[in-house]
């Protein structure tokens, strides 16, 4: 595959080559022919050894055509075939912008195409472009170089081992190994042209910016180095110490600090191992945020499992040096993990302390159990939940039976997680519980109902081991046929597990919003 990747950059590199040099010399040909003429010399040699049209111009020698001037040293001028040879200081004056100058030339005066060598330089009022072999033609006003050459624009350095220059619009198209350098960033591209004029680098194959802070990758776009704006196409990049933004596109405003992303939007975090993805964009730099929104999925990710959060947008928050700060999603929030699933309205990560916040009538299951409160915190620990907050109401359901359902309310509750499985909850204020007490075979002792100011309830496998009470408890056994449907639910009692997620797929799902 390296083999044949070379072999398709030379054709490539032939190919231009060869349309450079076909544009420069099919337009030379059927144009309307002027003479040469000698302006002046300090001394006239012949010598019909050298040629037999030829004359030797020795001293300050000085020829034109047309309203070009030809400046050098010394010249073999063949005045019978309309051309002309120069030697040392070779200074082309083309038109009040344009000077073209070279240690030797050799020239066309029918075809009107300048061939230098050796020191060559072109200045373009504030462009000049410097290599060892130029072709220039005065009819279509282009050069071309192919051994190399740098092009100097004000700020801006681009060197490249093939170039062709339309001074007409003062428009570079380099071609292999090309290099773009100013203050700000360096730029590395296989094709790539650029317009002096309007100080734009437009780029037609695999480049990379490298810049002080991000790199760069794109395959089609352009960049304003003037106004220092940027477009880019085709699946680019941007990437920073520990973030990475792709979409199908990018356009970026260094000025003001913002960009916009289209098309299949991508941010990785691998400092703090979140993935966020949705269909399109926008980043403030100077106020350290930005969201995602259109399908919007973060993923929180560790070595274990992965955690799949949807909503209608996400934002994150980072501090100047690009650190996330805050994750927020807004509206509609579903998430989904092979041990916890949930969804609310809307919910915050804060990276610092490493809590996930959930508002607007949360709910979460785990295993075969339902947690709902006011409002939910999860505290995660090593990319794993370690444990979660229950604020007012704090209601946990767990189905018992078709129709039966455990029960544990109380006002505050905080539960701990072994391994990503709840294992220990402790109640606090009003607790109260509903418990279906089996044999081990599932014959139905009776249904345990108690009331305490707080209690610790330890879980396994995801079933209630064993209840502790730590103050005063008001408890009964009661045989299930002695009570009424009503006084087998809480208050507050709702089961909800048509809404939980199956599958990462699942969070899409928004038909109860």
């Amino acid at each position: 595959m390296h083999i044949k990747y070379i072999n398709v950059s030379i054709k490539i590199s032939h190919i231009f080559l060869l349309f450079g040099f076909l544009f420069i010399y099919s337009l030379g040909f059927g144009q309307q022919k002027s003479r040469v003429i000698i302006k002046h010399a300090n001394a006239y040699r012949y010598n019909e050894n050298i040629g037999k049209d030829v004359q030797r111009l020795i001293g300050d020698v000085v020829i034109r055509q047309d309203s070009t001037f030809f400046y050098c040293d010394s010249a073999y001028i063949n005045e019978a075939t309309n051309s002309f040879e120069a030697f040392s200081n070779v200074h082309i004056k083309v038109n009040d912008t344009v000077d073209v100058y070279g240690s030797r030339l050799l020239y066309d005066g029918n075809t009107k195409i300048a061939e230098l060598f050796d020191s060559v330089k072109l200045v373009d009022k504030n462009t000049v472009l410097t290599t060892n072999h130029l072709i220039y033609n005065r009819n279509t006003k282009t050069a071309l170089y192919d051994v190399g050459g740098k092009i100097v624009n004000k700020d801006n350095i681009l060197v490249s081992k093939m170039g062709l220059y339309f001074t007409a619009t003062r428009t570079f198209h380099f071609r292999k190994d090309v290099v773009l350098t100013n203050p700000d960033q360096e730029t590395y591209s296989d094709t790539l042209i650029y317009n002096t004029n309007n100080e734009t680098a437009y780029f037609l194959g695999p480049t990379v910016i490298r810049g002080k802070e991000s790199t760069i990758y794109c395959e089609d776009g352009w960049y304003d180095t003037k106004q220092d704006l940027s477009k880019l196409n085709k699946r680019p990049s941007i990437t920073n110490k520990d973030q990475t933004i792709t979409a199908d596109s990018l356009h970026y405003d260094n000025n003001t600090m913002f960009g916009k992303a289209m098309g299949h939007v991508r941010i990785i975090d691998t400092l703090h191992k979140v993935i966020l993805s949705g269909k399109r964009g926008e980043l403030w730099d100077s106020k350290g945020m930005s969201y995602v929104t259109d399908s919007a999925v973060a993923i929180t990710y560790d070595d274990e499992d992965s955690l799949f959060i949807h909503s209608d947008t996400m934002w994150l928050n980072f501090d100047e040096d690009r650190n996330a700060k805050v994750m927020r999603a807004y509206y509609g929030v579903r998430y989904y993990r092979k041990m916890l699933q949930g969804k609310c309205d809307s919910l915050s990560y804060n990276m610092a302390d490493s809590t996930i916040r959930l508002y607007g009538e949360p709910v979460i299951w785990s295993g075969k159990n339902q947690l709902t409160s006011d409002s939910i915190a999860i505290a995660i620990s090593g990319n794993k939940v370690d444990s979660l907050m229950m604020y007012n109401t704090a209601f946990i359901v767990s189905r018992d039976s078709t129709s039966t359902y455990n029960q544990i309310r109380g006002k505050n509750m905080v539960a701990y997680f072994t391994k990503n499985e709840l294992s220990k909850i402790n109640v606090s204020g009003n607790s109260q519980t509903i418990y279906y007490v089996r044999e081990e075979d599932g014959y139905l002792i009776g249904v345990d109902i108690a009331e305490s100011s707080s209690m610790t309830i330890r879980i396994k496998n995801n079933d209630i081991q064993t209840i502790s009470y730590q103050s005063t408890v008001d408890e009964d056994m009661f045989p299930e046929s002695e009570l009424s449907e009503e006084e087998t639910k809480l208050k507050g009692f709702s089961w909800q597990n048509l809404l939980r997620p199956v599958s990462k797929h699942d969070i899409f799902r928004n038909d109860d919003y």
